[in-house]
C-alpha cells in the first residue's frame, strides 16, 4: 500500500517561518501586515488540495489562489468558505458563470474577459470582485503593460465588478543572475502609477511568488503569492530554514537472488556484477519517483547542465537510492512505470518492510493517499 506522508510539524514550521519573514516588511501606512495569498494549485502542490488548504486555514491563512476552475470547485464542494482567487483569466461565458455562482474572485486579463464578466454578473444580479492581471513580459494571461490605457478603459467600463486587486507574474525570479525580474517589477509599478493618475486606486497589489518573495523583499508591495515555499522545495538556497515536505512510502513486495551477469530492468542498461539479492518495490515514475521535467523551460546554459546530468547518469556516476527501514539501498536499472528494483544484498531486508522514496510532492500520483501525521 502506497501513501504520501506529510509531517504536520514540519509543514507548520515552514508556514511559521514564512509568516515571520513576511513580518520583516513591517506594516503599511494603514497598519496592515503583508498579506499572504496561499497558492494551492496542482493538488495543493501535491499535498492534497483539500487537506492542505484546511491545514493552512488552521494556521491562520484565509486567502487562497488556484489555477483552474476544477480546483476552485473542489475547494467549495469541500465546504471551504474562505476567499479564493482564480489566477487564470477567461472570457468563456460558461466558465465565468461557474466562477461567479461559486463566489470565486475572478481574474480579468483582457477587454473580452472584462466584458464577459460584467455581463454575466449583471445577468445574475450580483456585484462581484476581481483582480486585474498585467502581462509585464511573461507572454501569457494579462493586459500588455505597454498599453495601460486599455486597463483604464476596461475598469471604467465595469458596472457590476469591484476591482480589489492587481497583479503580475515573474518569469525568472528563481534565477540568481538576472535583472529581468526588476524590469518586470518596474513595468508593473508604472502601470499602477498610470491607474492612480486616472483616479483608480486598487487595494491589493501583488507581484511576488515564492521565489521573488524570498529573494526580492523590496518587491513585496502589500500582498504575496506563496506556493512552493510552503513545501520547502525551492530551486535556490535560502536562509529561512525551510524543511522539505512529504515522503512517498511503500513496501517491499518481493525479494529474490539473481546470478552474476543478470539483466535488471528495461533496455538492459544494468547487469549484475555478482550474485545479487534484489527487492522489488511497487513504485515507479507514474507515482512521481525520479520524474525529470522542465527541460523546455531552461536557457541554453541550463540545457547544457541537463545534458551533463544525463551523461553522468549514462556513465553510472550518479545513482538513485531509496531507504528501506532506514537503510540506504541503490536502485538498479531503469525506473519502471509502476515498479523499481533495488540492491539489498547483505542488508537483511524482508517482504513488507517500509520503503521511503524522496519525490517532489507535485509529481506524486493524485490517486495515492495523502496522510497527515
Amino acid at each position: 500500500m502506497k501513501k504520501f506522508v506529510v509531517i504536520k510539524e514540519d509543514l507548520k514550521h515552514n508556514i511559521e517561518a514564512i509568516k515571520q519573514y513576511a513580518k520583516t516588511r513591517g506594516k503599511d501606512d494603514n497598519g496592515n501586515e503583508l498579506k499572504i495569498i496561499a497558492v494551492v494549485k496542482m493538488n495543493g502542490y501535491g499535498l492534497g488540495i483539500v487537506e492542505y488548504t484546511n491545514f493552512l486555514i488552521d494556521q491562520g491563512i484565509d486567502f487562497f489562489a488556484v489555477a483552474t476552475i476544477e480546483e476552485a470547485l473542489q475547494l467549495r464542494k469541500a465546504g471551504i468558505k474562505e476567499k479564493i482567487l482564480m489566477l487564470s483569466s477567461t472570457a468563456i461565458k460558461e466558465e465565468v458563470e461557474e466562477l461567479i455562482d461559486n463566489n470565486i474572485i475572478i481574474t480579468i486579463g483582457s477587454k473580452e474577459a472584462a466584458e464577459t464578466a460584467d455581463e454575466v454578473a449583471g445577468e445574475k444580479g450580483k456585484f462581484i470582485k476581481a483582480h486585474i492581471k498585467v502581462d509585464t513580459g511573461f507572454g501569457r494571461y494579462g493586459f500588455i503593460y505597454t498599453k495601460p490605457e486599455k486597463i483604464v478603459q476596461a475598469i471604467e467600463s465595469l458596472r457590476n465588478i469591484e476591482i480589489e486587486g492587481i497583479f503580475t507574474h515573474f518569469s525568472l525570479a528563481f534565477y540568481e543572475k538576472s535583472n529581468y525580474t526588476q524590469i518586470q517589477f518596474d513595468r508593473f509599478i508604472k502601470v499602477i502609477e498610470v491607474l492612480k493618475l486616472n483616479d483608480i486606486n486598487i487595494e491589493i497589489l501583488h507581484a511576488c511568488n515564492s521565489s521573488s518573495f524570498i529573494r526580492f523583499p523590496q518587491m513585496h508591495l502589500n500582498a504575496v503569492r506563496i506556493g512552493s515555499a510552503f513545501t520547502g522545495r525551492l530551486s535556490f538556497k535560502n536562509n529561512l530554514g525551510l524543511k522539505k515536505i512529504g515522503t512517498l512510502e511503500s513496501q517491499v513486495c518481493e525479494i529474490k537472488k539473481v546470478p552474476k551477469k543478470f539483466n535488471i530492468g528495461y533496455s538492459n542498461i544494468y547487469t549484475t556484477k555478482r550474485e545479487t539479492e534484489i527487492a522489488v518495490i511497487p513504485c515507479g515514475y507514474a507515482d512521481g519517483f525520479n520524474i525529470k521535467t522542465g527541460e523546455d523551460t531552461f536557457r541554453g546554459i541550463d540545457k547544457l547542465r541537463r545534458l551533463v546530468g544525463v551523461l553522468k547518469e549514462f556513465l553510472k556516476k550518479e545513482a538513485l537510492y531509496v531507504k528501506i527501514e532506514g537503510k540506504k539501498c541503490r536502485v538498479l536499472g531503469k525506473v519502471g512505470t509502476f515498479h523499481l528494483t533495488v540492491d539489498v544484498t547483505g542488508k537483511e531486508i524482508k517482504v513488507g518492510d517500509k520503503v521511503e522514496l524522496s519525490v517532489s510532492p507535485k509529481y506524486v500520483n493524485t490517486n495515492i493517499r495523502r496522510e497527515y501525521k
